[in-house]
C-alpha cells in the first residue's frame, strides 16, 4: 500500500460538493483499491501506521468520506479510490448531549469527536444494545453511510437523566423522547 492520507484528502477536496458541505459518497463506487494501514482506536483516535494522525483536518475529512458497508468492513471512500481499514468500535464518538424542551418535546442533540453536531431522529435514531458477551451498554447514534457515534460515558450519564416510561400494553419500556421518537434503552423490570 502506498497510497498516504494527505493524498486521499486531496482527492476528496478536489470532488467536495459546494450544497451540503459532504462529499457526494453515495454517488462514489470506485473498485477496492486495497487495505491501507488506518485504524480507529476505540477512544476516537486515528491511527496512520500505528501513530496519531496529526492534522485534525485529515480526520474531520475522513470521517465524511467513511462507509460503512454490508460485509461490515469500513471504507475511505474517493471518486476513484476505495481503501478497507480498521475501527475498533464504533467510528465516531458523540459526547455533549444537550436536550431542549422537555417529554415528548424534547429533542435530544450530540457533538461528535470531529465537530458535528447531529440531532437524535428519525434521520439519526439513537440504539442502545450491549457489547458482545457483557451486559456492558453500547449506546450509539446513526449517522450516514452505515456508521454510527458511541455515546461516551459522560453523554451516556447525561441521557440516563432523561429517562421516562412508557407503557406499550405489553411492556413497560425505559427510554428518552427526542423529536417525537421514543428511544428504548431498557425493558423495565
Amino acid at each position: 500500500m502506498t497510497q498516504k492520507p494527505e493524498t486521499i484528502a486531496e482527492q476528496v477536496e478536489n470532488a467536495q460538493s459546494t450544497d451540503t458541505g459532504l462529499p457526494p459518497l453515495e454517488k462514489w463506487n470506485p473498485d477496492l483499491s486495497g487495505d491501507i494501514d488506518i485504524v480507529i482506536a476505540r477512544d476516537g483516535q486515528w491511527l496512520y501506521e500505528g501513530k496519531p494522525i496529526g492534522r485534525e483536518a485529515i480526520v474531520r475529512l475522513f470521517s465524511t468520506i467513511l462507509r460503512r458497508e454490508d460485509d461490515g468492513h469500513y471504507y475511505l471512500v474517493t471518486p476513484v479510490e476505495k481503501w478497507r481499514i480498521r475501527v475498533e468500535d464504533a467510528p465516531l464518538l458523540a459526547h455533549s448531549l444537550r436536550a431542549n424542551g422537555k417529554g415528548r418535546e424534547q429533542v435530544l442533540t450530540v457533538t461528535t469527536n470531529t465537530g458535528e453536531t447531529i440531532e437524535i431522529g428519525e434521520e439519526h435514531p439513537l440504539y442502545v444494545g450491549t457489547y458482545d458477551g457483557t451486559d456492558e451498554p453500547r449506546p450509539v447514534v446513526k449517522l450516514r453511510h452505515g456508521i454510527e457515534a458511541r455515546l461516551v460515558t459522560a453523554a451516556y450519564y447525561d441521557l440516563a437523566d432523561l429517562v421516562a416510561e412508557e407503557n406499550d400494553g405489553d411492556e413497560t419500556a425505559i427510554g428518552v423522547w427526542s423529536n417525537g421518537n421514543f428511544y428504548k434503552i431498557a425493558a423495565n423490570g
